[in-house]
């Protein structure tokens, strides 16, 4: 165990490096000139402390559609349906994991001030409203958004001043590893993002058992456990709009299906529904990635294609087809 991350410690830290609570700023990544630049379809903008991401409704054979966010974006701004759509991003520039397969560079999660910058809420919008046909999304993604729960809330007020609340849809990532923001956060500003009409919060887990989400993340396999309290937390004492995904990686297929069920069985303790809102994401090799593949990665991207086999299997045994047809936003969870 001592090999594994402490993500309690961690986390403090990295709080320190990439949040200036005083004077309400957050340490971004700059992207352009990093390796994640070489995947981008089209140059770092902002700066080079953001860039467009291309989001795809459609998605491998077997593998489910992928609804986030566009979905949700387009009934909050009350546009059409549509199959793709494009977001900014700003990465925050620290994360508490080093899941093998991030896209990110892992220079770029650890709050290095060579690759990174200091920026207020209103220089990001202003950054934003700066782009040439810039996206009506936002997604406030990293490194790990959980390090600072005050950036959206302050990201939020910050769309307000600019006249933009009810013309941008507001995209949050958020990989359950802290409760910073029950801690840091008073239970009114907690209102106030749960008010907030046009924001989506995604929930990712990192794997599907404890032996996957160690393997996944290289953190202490107990903590796989903490990221299902601090959903029930999330369900229990906020109104946010909450989605989820989960990667199914994992360096063993032993009892996949009765893994997978275990998975599902504890999504379901938590919301009967929950489940219906939880997209399961294919793992693919970016430039970042390729330097950190082993035997046992490789495999691992074999062994997805049989965990998500599982996980269709489970769904159509515990819904209707009705249900399993709804749109995303109009399940119920609480």
């Amino acid at each position: 165990m001592s090999n594994h991350i402490d993500t309690a410690s961690v986390s403090r830290r990295l709080r320190d490096l990439v949040l200036d609570v005083p004077n309400k700023k957050v340490l971004l990544s700059r992207i352009a000139g990093s390796e994640q630049a070489l995947d981008l379809s089209e140059p770092a903008n902002c700066n080079g402390f953001g860039r467009i991401r291309h989001f795809h409704y459609s998605t491998s054979a077997n593998w489910p559609r992928n609804p986030l966010p566009i979905i949700p974006a387009c009934n909050k701004l009350g546009v059409e349906s549509r199959k793709d759509m494009n977001a900014q991003v700003f990465q925050l520039a620290g994360c508490m994991w080093r899941c093998w397969y991030c896209f990110v560079p892992y220079n770029l999660l650890a709050a290095d001030s060579s690759v990174s910058g200091w920026f207020t809420p209103d220089e990001m919008i202003e950054m934003y409203l700066s782009v040439s046909n810039r996206p009506s999304i936002i997604d406030l993604s990293g490194g790990s958004p959980d390090l600072s729960p005050e950036w959206i809330l302050w990201i939020m007020e910050a769309l307000e001043r600019a006249g933009q609340s009810l013309e941008v849809y507001l995209w949050s990532d958020d990989n359950l590893s802290t409760e910073y923001l029950f801690e840091m956060l008073t239970p009114q500003q907690i209102r106030l993002m749960s008010e907030y009409r046009n924001y989506g919060r995604v929930c990712c887990f990192k794997g599907f058992d404890k032996e996957s989400f160690a393997f996944n993340t290289n953190a202490a396999a107990e903590d796989f456990d903490r990221q299902f309290q601090i959903m029930r937390r999330l369900l229990k004492e906020t109104s946010f709009d909450l989605y989820g995904y989960v990667t199914l990686t994992t360096n063993t297929d032993d009892n996949l299906k009765g893994e997978m069920a275990n998975f599902v069985d504890r999504l379901q303790a938590l919301s009967r529904n929950l489940p219906l809102r939880v997209v399961p994401l294919e793992i693919r090799a970016f430039t970042p990635t390729k330097a950190r593949m082993t035997v046992d990665r490789e495999r691992a991207l074999a062994i997805q294609q049989d965990a998500i086999s599982m996980w269709n299997q489970e769904l159509a045994s515990r819904y209707s087809t009705e249900e399993l047809g709804k749109p995303i936003y109009e399940i119920e969870l609480r």
